[in-house]
C-alpha cells in the first residue's frame, strides 16, 4: 500500500546534518506512527514519504523552510519557573517543556534565576538543514476513530 492521504504511516528514522553523525534516532524505540496528510509531520517530510510504501528506504535532506523553520529573532523571553513543566535542576542549554495558553512548547535555557528563567522559543533545531534517512516499516489504513481525531492512535502515535 502507497503513503497517501488518511494513511497511517509507521517509520524509523536516524536524523543528522548533511555529511555530518546522526544525533538522533528512533530505531532504539518504537517507529514513529503519523496520520498522513494532517498536518502532523514535517511539511518536507511528509512530502518526501508521498507514494512510498513499507519496505522503502530513502534520505531526505530539509531546507530549514520544509523542517522546523527558520529562526525567529525576538524568541526570547522571560517565563516564571512555575511554567516549566520538565523538572530537576534547570541549566543553561537544556531544551525544556513551557506551559503555554497554546498548551506545552519546547525552549531552550538561556539563563537561570531564582523566579524566573530566560528561554529562546525557537525549536532547537530551526534554522538547520536537517537530513533523515528513513526506513518505512508499515502502511495501513486509518481508522474511522483516527480520521475523526486526526492522528494516528497506539506505540509511536497518540496515546489516549
Amino acid at each position: 500500500m502507497q503513503i497517501s492521504t488518511d494513511k497511517v504511516v509507521s517509520f524509523h528514522y536516524r536524523l543528522s546534518e548533511p555529511g555530518g553523525e546522526p544525533f538522533e534516532s528512533s530505531h532504539d524505540s518504537h517507529p514513529v506512527l503519523y496520520l498522513h496528510g494532517q498536518g502532523g509531520m514535517l511539511p518536507g517530510l511528509e512530502e518526501a514519504l508521498e507514494g512510498q510504501q513499507a519496505g522503502d528506504n530513502l534520505s531526505v535532506t530539509l531546507a530549514p523552510e520544509k523542517a522546523y523553520g527558520k529562526r525567529r529573532e525576538g524568541a526570547q523571553q522571560r517565563v516564571a519557573i512555575k511554567h516549566v513543566l520538565t523538572k530537576g535542576k534547570l541549566k543553561p542549554g537544556m531544551v525544556v517543556q513551557i506551559r503555554t495558553e497554546h498548551g506545552p512548547q519546547e525552549a531552550t535555557v538561556l539563563k537561570v534565576g531564582l523566579k524566573n528563567i530566560d528561554v529562546d522559543s525557537n525549536h532547537p533545531l530551526a534554522g538547520k538543514t536537517l537530513t533523515f534517512e528513513v526506513d518505512i516499516v508499515d502502511v495501513r489504513e486509518a481508522t474511522a476513530e483516527e480520521l475523526a481525531h486526526g492522528h494516528a492512535h497506539g506505540v509511536g502515535g497518540h496515546q489516549h
